[in-house]
């Protein structure tokens, strides 16, 4: 497997999108084996499509795209302003509010960060917000969306892993809400320090919050409906993502009535794009992975991990120092693809809670998306803003401690991650959904 490295790498110094990369650099491996037939990549390219877990994917981006256009998304930023206009730095916190909303609608950090750039990005820079600043709240903050249900990420790791997507789901929650409380502390002590004031003058009335707590209600609804759903088998994931197209659909048309042809066209346009970026990466990623099990990488590895301590957090420690080092190289996508395999081996070992392992991995290479020198989160903030990376770790790095602070907390409390997961679904012995 070292060639098999040797020729990703350089690829991806080439240029090469990451994608082709992979499946290339994968079918090397089977050029170095003479015993193994050559028909086995793409034997391996189809049929890692055909999983019917995995349909949740393009189906719950498809949801999303739906969600945004449905006008939920100029809600949740209403109730935001509400919610938090009064604070100091008052903008920041409410981008803040409003990624933690729209975890359950978008999913994803790359597209929560570049929407709030362009819609608050401007606002922050007429208050008086140093870019690095701004760009600094907007980036971190796109973190919270992969912990808020349903991420991703989660989905990804749940359907390599074969782990319960709902529990994942489950343990996201309140990781999430707790980096959401962390940042905008983080935002505030800042803000004291640089002298930014509060977007409003006052703190809005009570029946000024219910009003435009009531207009955002199915935005709220949506992660509660899927998590109840699953929690009492009313479907499985790949179902679960089918109702969320159908429930984004009777928003946009029905309830909200903001979805029209051509906005129903862009979404499609959208999804498409989306789906193809996704799919196209986990059916080369098979290819790959199929030569780090046939070699007992993740065996090799797990023995390593293991001479060097049998207490399961030091190991947890490792294996998230490693993953964040891969995450300022790679995406955290190809990083979930091809990582999963490896480490679940080495987590099942220690006898580390899968679905514990699965929310630290997935927010540890999140964190990734902000970090050098190939952070996509940094080089998107970074570019609509103007400013420099120095610029951004310097004026926001008390939200990135923050953000460290709630992974050092997950490592040592597992319940912060476990409690939900076993209020909803039993303990971590029963059967994944």
């Amino acid at each position: 497997m070292t060639l098999v490295f040797i020729i990703f790498f350089i690829l991806m110094l080439m240029g090469m999108p990451v994608a082709f990369a992979i499946g290339i650099s994968g079918t090397c491996f089977f050029l170095q084996q003479p015993d193994l037939p050559f028909s086995i990549p793409a034997q391996l390219i189809l049929t890692q499509t055909q999983s019917f877990v995995l349909l949740a994917i393009p189906l719950f981006l498809f949801a999303g795209n739906l969600l945004n256009e449905s006008g939920i998304t100029r809600r949740l930023m209403k109730l935001s302003s509400v919610l938090a206009g009064h604070f100091r730095a008052g903008l920041a916190q409410v981008n803040t509010i409003l990624a933690a909303m729209m975890g359950g609608i978008t999913g994803s950090a790359i597209a929560d960060a570049t929407m709030q750039s362009r819609v608050l990005g401007e606002g922050m820079l007429q208050k008086g917000y140093s870019r690095g600043f701004a760009a600094g709240v907007i980036g971190l903050s796109s973190l919270i969306v992969t912990m808020i249900p349903p991420g991703i990420g989660l989905i990804l790791y749940g359907s390599i892993g074969e782990v319960s997507i709902g529990r994942l789901f489950a343990g996201g929650l309140v990781p999430g809400f707790l980096m959401t409380i962390l940042m905008m502390t983080a935002i505030t002590l800042t803000a004291k320090q640089k002298g930014y004031l509060p977007e409003r003058a006052a703190r809005a009335s009570l029946s000024e919050a219910l009003v435009t707590f009531w207009d955002c209600i199915w935005a709220f609804l949506f992660p509660i409906l899927l998590l109840v759903g699953l929690r009492f088998g009313l479907f499985t994931p790949s179902e679960a993502g089918a109702f969320a197209v159908a429930y984004g659909l009777l928003i946009g048309l029905a309830v909200y009535r903001e979805i029209t042809w051509k906005k129903f066209l862009k979404t499609l346009e959208d999804t498409v794009a989306d789906v193809g970026m996704v799919m196209i990466l986990i059916a080369f990623s098979s290819v790959f992975s199929y030569g780090l099990v046939w070699e007992h990488v993740p065996q090799a590895l797990a023995e390593f991990m293991l001479s060097i301590s049998g207490v399961p957090w030091v190991i947890m420690f490792i294996m998230v120092a490693f993953l964040i080092i891969a995450g300022m190289f790679m995406d955290s996508t190809v990083l979930i693809l091809l990582l999963t395999s490896i480490l679940i081996p080495v987590a099942k070992t220690a006898g580390i809670d899968l679905v514990y392992f699965g929310v630290i991995m997935v927010l540890t290479l999140t964190v990734g998306l902000l970090t050098p020198p190939v952070g996509v989160v940094m080089y998107i903030v970074c570019s609509i803003f103007k400013c420099s990376i120095g610029e951004l770790f310097r004026e926001s790095w008390m939200l990135l401690a923050a953000v460290l602070i709630v992974v050092v907390l997950c490592i040592f409390i597992p319940d912060i991650i476990l409690f939900v997961p076993n209020l909803m679904f039993g303990n971590a012995n029963s059967p994944p959904i």
